[in-house]
């Protein structure tokens, strides 16, 4: 059977579940799998660099709703081009990326076609879309709709049994992972600490969006604390995004501008994201509820573990998932900077346990998360649910090339 993943949100653009695609379907069987990705103005660029049957299509929209015209009119041109690539590719399957807007698209071309669709759900679209009522009936339906539900969490299945009414037995976890060939513990380097800044620092680093749900506003406060206890602490910040002018302003308002540290956004494949889990003493994600956004996982506290970095992480949402804890890693209530300032202190005035977490965290995440093995499951996961696709609608057998896990040029 042929497949096709829509998905706006796909490389060159950055970010967990971003990277859970790349990481996954590119080591799919090429001649089963095709893409729809989103437009970017990098897309000609990066797609030299791989030999996915990627084909760009206009899938961000400004109105995820069918009740405005500006709605209409962008999931017509998007579903136009959508049933143009499934008739083109003879497409049997549909993996959508998100339940909004991509399921709804799914949907659509199911109606048209008849194509089954599975969906991809992440937590925080979820509840993004229980904020509004239009988004919440066009989110009950594709969930509805689809063959399956895939979720990258258990927080998320809960979430999807409890609130959305979705039976457990159509739902399948594939957790996120990371290369633990590229992702690896080193040493000191000096001279990459003292070009960035880092020399002679304890540095706590945080790899994420700027966005007010991945808590950076409570670490900046929390730092008066910590550097009372740890006088040469760094906090960097690796990522760009809508919250940095505020985070800006705290940082001037705390006095804190030789203290906190924005990298900005280095992106997916640079060599220096690496270089900075590698470097850094502590990995924080405090991330937090905001008005029903959560963190469904938290891919970075798996990046920074394998790099043999102990993590800390919010009690909201998946990221205890990501962790052994307390072997590993700590989560805490990030809703203030009072515990989170505590837990730091006590964690960066331990160097022994420090280093022990470390080396913990790193067998942790190469026993559990590496992309090769997790794409394997997934493979074994779209082919129990093309088997059944097959037997249902009584057409021939599938013969799925279980073996035929290939890796792109792109490294």
């Amino acid at each position: 059977m042929n497949t096709l993943l829509i998905s706006d949100i796909f490389p060159p653009k950055v970010g967990g579940s971003i990277r859970f695609y790349w990481e996954i379907y590119r080591r799919l069987p090429r001649e089963q799998f095709t893409i729809a990705a989103g437009e970017d103005s990098r897309q000609l660029e990066f797609d030299q660099t791989h030999d996915l049957r990627v084909h760009r299509v206009p899938l961000t929209l400004t109105d995820w709703g069918l009740v405005s015209i500006n709605g209409i009119r962008g999931y017509y041109r998007s579903v136009k081009e959508l049933l143009r690539l499934v008739k083109a590719n003879h497409i049997d399957m549909i993996h959508c990326g998100r339940c909004l807007p991509e399921g709804l698209m799914s949907s659509l071309v199911k109606s048209f076609t008849g194509i089954p669709y599975i969906c991809y759900a992440w937590g925080e679209d979820l509840t993004s879309a229980a904020t509004s009522r239009e988004m919440t009936f066009l989110a009950r339906k594709v969930l509805h709709g689809a063959k399956c539900i895939v979720t990258c969490s258990q927080n998320t299945r809960k979430i999807l049994i409890n609130d959305w009414a979705v039976p457990d037995e159509r739902i399948r976890l594939i957790y996120p992972g990371v290369d633990t060939q590229r992702f690896v513990p080193m040493p000191k380097d000096q001279d990459f600490l003292k070009k960035i800044g880092w020399e002679g620092r304890t540095v706590i680093l945080t790899v994420s969006r700027l966005q007010k749900r991945k808590g950076h506003d409570q670490m900046i406060p929390g730092l008066v604390k910590i550097r009372k206890q740890v006088p040469d602490v760094l906090y960097a910040i690796v990522g760009d995004g809508a919250e940095r002018a505020h985070l800006e302003r705290l940082v001037r308002d705390y006095d804190l501008s030789s203290v906190v540290q924005f990298l900005g956004e280095f992106g997916m494949d640079d060599d220096r994201l690496i270089k900075c889990y590698q470097q850094c003493d502590l990995f924080v994600l405090p991330n937090r509820e905001v008005d029903n956004d959560i963190e469904g996982f938290g891919m970075v506290l798996i990046e920074a573990q394998a790099c043999g970095i102990p993590v800390i992480g919010g009690i909201c949402g998946g990221t205890a998932e990501t962790m052994r804890i307390p072997d590993t890693g700590l989560v805490v209530d990030c809703t203030g900077p009072e515990k989170l300032a505590d837990l730091v202190c006590e964690l960066l005035r331990d160097r022994p346990r420090l280093t022990r977490m470390g080396t913990e965290a790193r067998e942790w995440v190469a026993e559990n998360f590496d992309w090769d093995t997790l794409s394997k499951s997934a493979y074994g996961v779209f082919s129990d649910l093309m088997r059944t696709e097959k037997r249902d609608t009584g057409l021939g057998a599938l013969q799925p090339q279980d073996d035929i896990l290939v890796e792109s040029k792109h490294q």
